[in-house]
């Protein structure tokens, strides 16, 4: 009887403990984080500048969250793009080309006469190569030093014609350039002939000079060029000078390109049918576009009001977008720019809004963005009504065996 009672009451005591983890299993759950894919829309829309309560810690990203509407998407189209014409300005040519340390002149001398200090009976006319030296000065026979830095062509000729009146017959002379060594640019990068390219006596655009090169290696539209002048650079996607002549700057002597290949890509993330890294294959992408490759999203799960694109926004495009009050007040908040003077944002798309699709249109993915869909909050919930009704089926099979 003693054994008996006793395996009694171990039923009884994993009863009672089958019980207490039923119970216990349902509080545990409801008091846990449910796993998730990414943050929901009001998540996002409380971590921007305007959402939290608290002052932002130094460690936090200060960033704005910026519905995507009809004037949004037109300022950003209109200032989005990174400029050389603003940066430097398109430029009207180098001004009046200049001889030069280095550069290789034929200096052709002609006499009245056939028997002058430069002609004989049977040439009128002698070719005498100068090269321009360090000290900007070059030899010529009967004249002596000349200094042709700083002289245009014409000048030089005047100067040459002066010092001969008195020693040879009616003289004449064409100074041409040979070999230009002091107006050059250098091209570097994926062009098929790096190479430093002499630039000719009338204004050569950017485009030009690429095409010296070589041209460029690969399509415009995944191909940038850096153009760096007097301590600044500035970036642009080739296919903007395609599309935009204006940006098509002059070149001046000294200037450096470096030609980058880059494909343009931009991340899906969160409820979309299609994650990773995708590649514009095109020469620009709208939102619509950009959502289309991203396969659409999972019905079942995605939050309509949550479509959301993250970057790294220009100054001028920033300040378009919120205006210059907003920006400042977000600057004092701490928001900082990235390492190419860039600053965080977070636009937002609407899709429960019909007026959204024609919108999103018009508003362009940019390179590197990252696009993400939220999940719906309903969705954290039936996760955890699944969650319940598994442990709570587990609890009471335990109860079963422990009758």
């Amino acid at each position: 009887m003693t054994g008996m009672d006793n395996l009694g009451g171990a039923l009884k005591g994993l009863g009672s403990f089958a019980r207490v983890l039923s119970i216990g299993v349902v509080l545990t759950l409801a008091g846990c984080v449910v796993p998730s894919d990414g943050p929901l829309t009001q998540e996002v829309i409380s971590a921007g500048a305007d959402g939290r309560a608290y002052e932002i810690p130094k460690t936090k990203i200060v960033f704005d969250v910026v519905d995507i509407d009809q004037r949004v998407a037109n300022n950003v189209t209109a200032f989005g793009q990174p400029s050389l014409a603003r940066t430097f300005g398109f430029g009207g040519g180098s001004g009046t080309p200049v001889i030069g340390i280095g550069d290789k002149l034929q200096v052709t001398i002609f006499e009245a006469g056939p028997d002058g200090l430069f002609s004989t009976a049977d040439h009128k006319s002698t070719t005498i190569p100068v090269v321009v030296q360090p000290d900007g000065h070059g030899q010529i026979p009967y004249v002596g030093s000349v200094r042709f830095a700083g002289m245009t062509l014409d000048a030089a000729r005047a100067t040459i014609v002066d010092a001969l009146k008195a020693k040879a017959v009616e003289p004449d002379v064409i100074v041409s350039m040979a070999e230009n060594a002091s107006r050059t640019v250098s091209v570097l990068g994926d062009v098929r002939n790096a190479s430093v390219v002499p630039l000719g006596l009338s204004a050569q655009h950017l485009t030009e000079v690429l095409a010296l090169a070589g041209g460029p290696a690969k399509p415009p539209y995944d191909t940038y060029v850096t153009l760096k002048r007097n301590g600044r650079s500035g970036t642009v996607l080739l296919q903007s000078l395609v599309d935009n002549p204006k940006e098509d700057v002059i070149i001046k002597p000294d200037d450096q390109l470096f030609v980058t290949y880059d494909p343009q890509t931009f991340s899906a993330l969160g409820q979309t049918q299609v994650s990773g890294k995708i590649p514009f294959k095109a020469a620009s992408l709208s939102l619509v576009e950009a959502a289309a490759l991203a396969g659409g999203g999972n019905l079942a799960t995605a939050d309509p009001k949550g479509y959301f694109v993250f970057r790294y926004e220009y100054e001028d495009v920033y300040r378009s977008v919120v205006g210059d009050d907003r920006f400042r007040d977000l600057i004092a908040r701490g928001m900082s720019a990235d390492r190419e003077g860039r600053y965080p944002i977070v636009y937002r798309l609407n899709l429960a809004e019909t007026q959204s699709y024609i919108v999103a249109q018009t508003f362009p993915v940019r390179n590197k963005d990252v696009i993400y869909l939220a999940r719906h909050f309903a969705t954290d919930f039936a996760k955890f009504l699944n969650l319940v009704s598994g442990s709570s089926s587990v609890a009471y099979n335990v109860k079963r065996i422990s009758q």
